[in-house]
């Protein structure tokens, strides 16, 4: 079924035709028109100094201390392949996932029962 541009006419609207030129908005000052930025602004290449606390050694201090056995329990904690951590010890987790043969790593197991790292998981007193 062939149509017509003629028959589509009448089911468009139709635009008016214009001249070229684009109208402008009267505005009072250019002053008015400008954006500026909020005196605090929390934005990538904001002049605003950084706080104190977030700084140290002229760096951005944006990570916990801990060390690198507190990385790799934490790294065991973000693994839900050994079943939920909320609730239980790190250690218990570790029992747990080892009775349901899931094979834990047995350097969790090493570290948690020299006693050195945080027993509960990353997330406790968090949620």
């Amino acid at each position: 079924m062939a149509t017509t541009s003629k028959s589509l006419a009448g089911l468009y609207k139709q635009k008016k035709k214009t001249t070229g030129a684009i109208a402008k908005s009267k505005s009072s000052s250019k002053a008015s028109t400008k954006k500026k930025s909020p005196i605090h602004a929390a934005a990538i290449g904001s002049n605003v100094a950084q706080p104190v606390a977030l700084i140290s050694h002229g760096s951005l201090d944006l990570k916990d201390e801990y060390d690198e056995h507190e990385e790799v329990l934490r790294q065991f904690d973000l693994n839900m392949a050994y079943g939920p951590c909320l609730g239980m010890s790190r250690l218990a987790r570790w029992e747990r996932a080892h009775r349901l043969g899931l094979n834990p790593p047995k350097e969790i197991e090493s570290l948690l029962k020299v006693g050195k790292a945080e027993q509960e998981c990353l997330w406790d007193g968090r949620i």
